[in-house]
């Protein structure tokens, strides 16, 4: 008995002792981004076709949103290929975003196609039409195309802009590769799409028509 009495409990200094446990502090919850959001909408020109993740159009005039102060987020919605009828059957992505601003390029890939004008001036008209609807301030960006299309078609073509432009009393840019195409280092060699010196120069353009609306 005197054995098993000894042998129910350690002596208190042969205990092994327990680790104390640490309570590692959880990291900080991320703050949800609440900036009013401006999409860029568009084809490869928007979603910065030929160039490095972070040279877009887009990412430069997020850089220089934020250099003037302004406090927006730039989305870029861009889709390379993509025609007024592929940007018709997306346009509910970007209607979600419930984006203060809309930077609408599309139409140059119908253009290439020879789609006809009638059916690129519909997607677009219904495009604008719904984001609209969402509450958003749609500034829509032109485009043009090769010589070789003929004159007749290219200024049928560029007449669609124009035309929804004052309809629906949209801000435009009538050309929105204005500054960068014949200029050297300013386009890659397709000739249609813009290098990240080319896009710095497409920001800097966008950025002088949205001044007035932020």
């Amino acid at each position: 008995m005197i054995l098993l009495s000894c042998g129910q409990q350690q002596p208190e200094q042969t205990r092994r002792a327990e680790p104390a446990q640490r309570n590692n502090p959880a990291p900080p919850a991320s703050q949800p981004d609440s900036r009013p959001v401006i999409a860029a909408f568009g084809d490869s020109l928007t979603a910065g076709y030929g160039v490095e993740t972070g040279y877009s159009y887009p990412d430069f005039l997020q850089k220089d949103l934020d250099r003037a102060g302004f406090r927006y987020r730039v989305v870029n919605a861009g889709f390379s290929g993509d025609t007024t009828s592929g940007g018709l059957s997306r346009v509910d992505t970007v209607t979600r975003m419930k984006p203060a601003l809309v930077i609408l390029e599309l139409g140059g890939n119908d253009g290439l196609r020879g789609t006809p004008l009638s059916s690129t001036r519909a997607n677009l008209e219904q495009i604008v039409v719904e984001l609209q609807k969402s509450g958003a301030r749609v500034v829509l960006a032109g485009i043009t195309l090769p010589p070789n299309y003929g004159q007749d078609y290219i200024q049928s073509f560029e007449s669609i802009y124009k035309d929804l432009s004052a309809q629906y009393k949209l801000p435009l840019i009538p050309f929105l590769l204005q500054g960068a195409v014949g200029v050297p280092g300013m386009m890659q060699p397709d000739g249609i799409h813009a290098t990240v010196k080319g896009n710095e120069v497409v920001a800097n353009l966008v950025m002088r028509t949205l001044k007035p609306l932020l």
